[in-house]
């Protein structure tokens, strides 16, 4: 199963990114509900699109844990 993090949104297009940093745009129509930048998208062998719950909070943890070492508190 593969997965692509949104980066960002530009117009009706959500910019995604690999595990090999290779950029896709999917439109933010065909994103499943919730979805928004950084969240973690898992891709099936069929192509449906899902939100990875569990990698997505993981990622946002391990940033904010290297903001507080960064910047303290």
């Amino acid at each position: 199963m593969r997965q692509l993090t949104i980066d960002r949104y530009e117009g009706k297009y959500a910019i995604c990114e690999d595990q090999e940093q290779k950029y896709f745009a999917i439109e933010i129509s065909e994103l499943p509900e919730g979805a928004k930048p950084g969240s973690v998208l898992a891709i099936s062998d069929e192509g449906q699109l899902s939100l990875d719950l569990e990698e997505t909070q993981r990622r946002r943890q391990r940033i904010l844990e290297k903001q507080r070492r960064a910047f303290g508190g």
